[in-house]
């Protein structure tokens, strides 16, 4: 498969292994910006973020200085740097999950990064075994992991893409390594009720009271998993309303999930479109609208821009729109 190609197969059975890897490779980082970074609301503290080559922690602070750790998938590299112009790269290859946590204590030592205190046991997993004790060797594809990082590119582009119509508190497009998807919110301004409903594996209740503290709607993507082996884009609203199941989405592949009380849209059914980017567009803006009116969301206050005659402003119901651009003498910023 050609690397230029947007939207690559990535049937979950041919690199699950190496998925459950990475999965746990981005547990490890991922920790340990949770660790050394202040909380903020609904864990947005703890998540990576895309780059053009892979994920990243972005800043963490180290006392008086700071450090970054990147997912590097095109050169296939675990790269740490700090701002007193350190740099260490680990090679991404087939190895034990306890052997990457060691290597990578190891370069922040060398780096002068203490240790950073993590509790080196995975989550959102049903199986749990500690970092240390997982020395089972796995394998490393990196064909695969390149069509994983080019999904990941071109879904945080509809999703950002998605994002610039909402005037609310919206969150970032973040990658969120315990349950390995790229995912992102918004809100409708109102707190939510205290959390009763299901758990992931592992997971403390704690942590769901502070993820659902507020209203919101969530889409997202994930590679898939044993039980449910399918890439998926999903859309989910907490708390749900009730007439959510009986809602009509588009584009015609999307369907409601009673078991999951989400609506999704098989990756495939994307990849295959047409027009990837519209069919994604198009089933984000849909479960978006049906959620928000069937939850009463003030959607004048969240959604309408003040009057402008300066700049034409793209409708929030077109999917065809292109981004905005200010005119040549209307001053950025």
């Amino acid at each position: 498969m050609p690397l230029t190609q947007a939207w690559p197969p990535l049937a979950y059975a041919e690199w699950k292994d190496t998925l459950h890897a990475v999965h746990m490779w981005t547990q490890v980082v991922g920790k340990i910006r949770l660790a050394l970074t202040p909380l903020m609301n609904h864990w947005w503290n703890s998540t990576l973020f895309v780059t053009p080559r892979g994920l990243t922690t972005s800043l963490i602070p180290n006392g008086n200085d700071a450090f970054q750790i990147d997912f590097d998938f095109v050169d296939h590299e675990l790269v740490i740097v700090t701002s007193r112009g350190g740099r260490s790269a680990i090679p991404l290859l087939p190895m034990s999950v306890a052997h990457f946590y060691e290597q990578v204590l190891e370069t922040l030592a060398q780096l002068g990064v203490g240790d950073p205190g993590i509790v080196p046991v995975p989550v959102e997993v049903p199986a749990v075994v500690p970092f240390l004790e997982d020395r089972v060797v796995r394998p490393y594809d990196r064909e695969k992991v390149r069509r994983f990082q080019t999904i990941l590119i071109q879904t945080q582009l509809v999703f950002d893409r998605f994002r610039a119509d909402f005037l609310g508190k919206a969150s970032p497009t973040q990658f969120f390594w315990g349950g390995f998807d790229l995912a992102s919110a918004r809100f409708s301004g109102r707190r939510g009720p205290a959390y009763t409903g299901g758990s992931a594996p592992n997971v403390h209740i704690h942590v769901m009271h502070e993820a659902y503290s507020h209203e919101l709607i969530a889409a997202g993507f994930w590679p898939g998993r044993d039980d449910s082996p399918e890439a998926e884009f999903y859309s989910y609203a907490m708390p749900a309303p009730a007439g959510l199941a009986r809602a009509t989405i588009r584009p015609e592949s999307a369907q409601w999930v009673a078991t999951r009380s989400e609506f999704i849209l098989p990756y495939e059914a994307v990849r295959t479109a047409a027009d990837p980017a519209a069919a994604l567009l198009t089933f984000l803006q849909s479960t978006y609208d049906v959620s928000a009116d069937q939850g009463g969301w003030d959607r004048s206050l969240l959604e309408e821009r003040p009057r402008c005659d300066c700049v034409r402003l793209p409708s929030p119901s077109r999917v065809d729109d292109r981004p905005l651009r200010a005119p040549a003498d209307t001053p950025a910023g």
